[in-house]
């Protein structure tokens, strides 16, 4: 499979620019030029930098240029530290994968669709020239499968203006789901040679997002160990919480997590990227803070060891806070070795 090179292990700068609160104070005080040097300092290879639609536009789309000039300064931080960038746009207006967000007609009303695609000619005609080590990924986390159509449509659509400014830039698709692996084999073909297909990965969920408050019917004091076996992680997903049980299938109730279940779990993907030789990028994953350390890096240490045998990149969620923090106190002990795991 085609890999991509200069963004093969990466990590999130999530809750900065996007899922905060919109004030210059936060985004003066959450991120600055020392994180980035700790992440190069780390041997990572690039970040991945959600925004907001908020942080460049008003409510009515008037453009906010003190908004750019932060995109402009995490863009002069990464050159500075060798490493490579992707632009990622969380929400635009009328969609977000978050429906307390409130967003919504984005995939109705084509009003919306042409704000969107004005905010990426801007984001093209201002950094397309930094082609060399920055990427743009049109939208986080499509939700519905109903939006799948659209989606491809209007996603063409974006790239085909964005070319016109910056006609070699790389460009990042994910698809519904959440920017599930499932669903890449329905993405639309690729527009050029210069696509990458997208997704997310945060299995088994019922590990992964132990005591998410977020999570439809998790209950906040429920803990499970990385080593708990296939069957009772699949009787736990059932077991009060909405998400469905994925990956199990196949497997030996009494078989415990490896790199197998990820292999799997990846390989309708992989098939698809290499029939349409297109590099496969995973943008997010992780583990929630409230599981135990050394299950953290094992999960770490697992997933990479599939990531590596098929050529993925990948970038961890998140470097800080955010409930998965790589910077957070109850990482210290482990860090070294999961970045270790990253990077190998």
């Amino acid at each position: 499979m085609k890999r991509w090179t200069g963004f093969e292990h990466g990590i999130n700068l999530g809750g900065w620019l996007s899922q905060c609160v919109h004030t210059k104070e936060h985004y003066d005080t959450f991120i600055g030029e020392e994180d980035v040097k700790k992440v190069s300092e780390w041997g990572l290879d690039h970040v991945r930098v959600p925004v907001d639609y908020d942080l460049v536009e008003d409510e009515n789309g008037n453009y906010k240029e003190e908004g750019f000039s932060y995109i402009q300064n995490i863009i002069d931080w990464t050159r500075t530290y060798h490493l490579n960038m992707i632009l990622d746009l969380h929400k635009t207006f009328g969609f977000s994968f978050d429906k307390g967000e409130n967003e919504s007609g984005f995939f109705e009303k084509e009003e919306y669709q042409e704000r969107f695609y004005k905010l990426w000619e801007e984001f093209a005609k201002r950094y397309g020239k930094y082609e060399d080590m920055i990427a743009f990924e049109l939208l986080n986390e499509i939700t519905d499968k109903s939006y799948c159509e659209a989606w491809n449509r209007i996603s063409n659509r974006c790239i085909e203006r964005i070319r016109k400014t910056a006609p070699d830039i790389r460009i990042l698709v994910g698809g519904y789901y959440n920017n599930s692996v499932e669903a890449v084999k329905d993405l639309t073909m690729p527009y050029d040679e210069n696509i990458v297909y997208n997704f997310h990965c945060y299995e088994p969920l019922v590990f992964t997002h132990q005591g998410a408050y977020w999570v439809d019917g998790m209950k906040e004091d429920f803990r499970i160990s990385v080593d708990a076996d296939y069957g009772e992680m699949k009787e736990q997903s059932k077991n009060g919480f909405s998400q469905i049980a994925v990956g199990f299938d196949g497997f030996d109730e009494n078989e415990t997590l490896s790199s197998a279940y990820f292999d799997k779990f990846f390989s309708e993907a992989v098939k698809v990227a290499e029939e349409r030789d297109v590099p496969l990028y995973c943008g997010e994953y992780g583990v929630i803070n409230r599981a135990v350390p050394e299950d953290i890096l094992k999960w770490y240490q697992i997933i990479n060891e599939s990531f590596r045998r098929f050529g993925i990149g990948r970038a961890a969620w998140n470097y800080k806070a955010m409930d998965f923090g790589f910077t957070d106190e109850r990482m210290e002990a482990v860090l070294p070795d999961v970045l270790g795991a990253m990077k190998k």
